[in-house]
């Protein structure tokens, strides 16, 4: 059986926040939500969050997984008794092999291929996740015997000059068997420079009760980064983005600049699709072959249809785009939009709870609501379906082949019917019916001898 214990009790005080540390968020989600996808994809037998600092707000936020088990640890002395706390939650089975793997909420990157990596290291003691850095300045070195057989770990502020020199460095992250774990944890103490129980002591621990201990290492330096500060959260945001536009490019995905993409969720691509620069997508979002989106947009949970094009300064949200539309620029497709193949949403155009048949126009200073739009249906500059009445929200149906004068106002509940035409100006509060021109202007008149008023002196 496999426990996940991932300790987020931190207080995070370089972050300048009253925001748990934890909750934080990195690539549109928390950083202990990243950990928590990808220990779920272990399959573990329960999942142990460690809270402390703002236990009440990290709880509240995953309130709705029900496969979370959480401790407290108050007050915090150190990583060894965060884990003690979880103890005992840790579930065992009747027949050995158990394993508990330790991660960390503020360590939100480290990926499933490192950790199941770790896990197979394992074997029939435990294992460690370690790097070898140019600069381990600060963090605890991992140290071998003569075989190359890992010993201990010591605190870069207990490390010796000679253990100073050691470039490989330990990430905090072990697996150890469940049931000596909990042994080991009730035999470390505080005889160190902090003062605090280190979860780290276990090492030489396991070496002391004969029990091998092996390393693995991450496919990448990122994975492990940690965040204390602002910085470090920015700087671990652009490693992310950089490896997700990575994994698209290799994809086939045209990136204009990795440096200026941000991907806040996941984004499925057919072939052929091109990415202008500063663009952000959030939710699900799947473009199909040949989608081109251009410079910043902003598209969340959104479906687009092959050979769509989306035009620069773009929000899209919520929104399901057929092939061949044409989309901005500086158009807003709200929840509910519903766009037909070859239609053309234009500039400064509002669409929100609405379908768009194929082939239909909507190219300037339009605001379509509530509405059922047919095929082939041409919407004048300056359009706005009134579909609220301060209380309630009515629908608008425009048949196949309508056109809809510039500056019309539809007053909802109300049918155009196919094929009609809506003069421009047109005040629309009862059915246009079809094939025929409907105008509600008043008469023109010219007012002689009427002056302009000018300022007094």
């Amino acid at each position: 059986m496999l426990n996940i214990v991932i300790l987020a009790a931190g207080l995070g005080k370089r972050m300048q926040s009253d925001l748990p540390k934890v909750l934080h968020p990195l690539a549109g989600k928390p950083m202990l939500a990243h950990v928590l996808e990808n220990a779920r994809r272990l399959n573990p037998d329960r999942i142990i969050v460690v809270v402390g600092h703002g236990a009440e707000r990290v709880k509240d936020a995953f309130a709705d997984q029900a496969d979370i088990h959480f401790a407290l640890q108050v007050p915090q002395q150190g990583t060894a008794h965060a884990v003690q706390m979880a103890a005992p939650l840790l579930v065992a089975g009747t027949s050995g092999g158990d394993a508990t793997l330790v991660l960390y909420g503020d360590v939100p990157l480290v990926q499933t291929e490192t950790l199941q990596r770790l896990l197979n290291a394992r074997e029939q003691g435990m294992a460690v996740l370690t790097e070898t850095l140019a600069d381990p300045t600060g963090y605890g070195r991992i140290v071998r015997n003569q075989q190359g057989e890992v010993i201990r770990i010591v605190e870069h502020k207990d490390a010796s000059p000679d253990e100073h020199a050691i470039a490989e460095v330990n990430t905090g992250i072990l697996v150890a068997p469940t049931g000596n774990l909990k042994d080991w944890l009730s035999r470390i103490d505080n005889n160190n420079a902090q003062g605090e129980y280190y979860l780290t002591d276990v090492v030489s621990l396991s070496v002391q009760d004969g029990l091998p201990v092996h390393a693995a290492q991450p496919s990448a330096l990122w994975e492990t980064l940690g965040v204390n500060s602002r910085i470090q959260q920015a700087q671990l945001e652009r490693h992310w983005q950089g490896e997700q536009a990575r994994r698209l490019l290799e994809a086939g995905v045209t990136i204009v600049d990795p440096a200026r993409f941000d991907l806040r969720g996941s984004l499925v691509c057919g072939r052929d699709v091109f990415i202008d620069v500063g663009c952000v997508f959030e939710g699900r979002v799947e473009l199909a072959d040949g989608v081109r989106i251009g410079p910043h947009c902003v598209i969340k949970d959104a479906v687009m249809g092959a050979g769509t094009q989306v035009e620069a300064f773009s929000h899209i949200h919520e929104a399901k785009i057929a092939d061949q539309a044409r989309i901005g620029p500086y158009a807003r497709l709200r929840p509910g939009a519903d766009i037909g193949s070859q239609a053309h949403v234009g500039n400064f155009v509002e669409i929100k709870k609405s379908r768009l048949g194929q082939g239909s126009k909507a190219n300037h200073l339009a605001y379509i609501g509530d509405a059922q739009i047919g095929e082939r249906v041409n919407i004048g500059a300056g359009t706005i379906t009134c579909n609220y009445d301060g209380v309630n929200k009515f629908q608008t149906i425009i048949e196949d082949d309508a056109f809809i004068g510039s500056d019309s106002q539809l007053v909802a509940p109300v049918r155009v019917g196919q094929g009609a035409t809506l003069g421009a100006g047109t005040t629309l509060t009862k059915d246009a019916p079809a094939g025929q021109l409907t105008i509600s202007r008043p008469s023109q008149k010219t007012i002689e001898g009427w002056l302009r008023p000018i300022k007094k002196s």
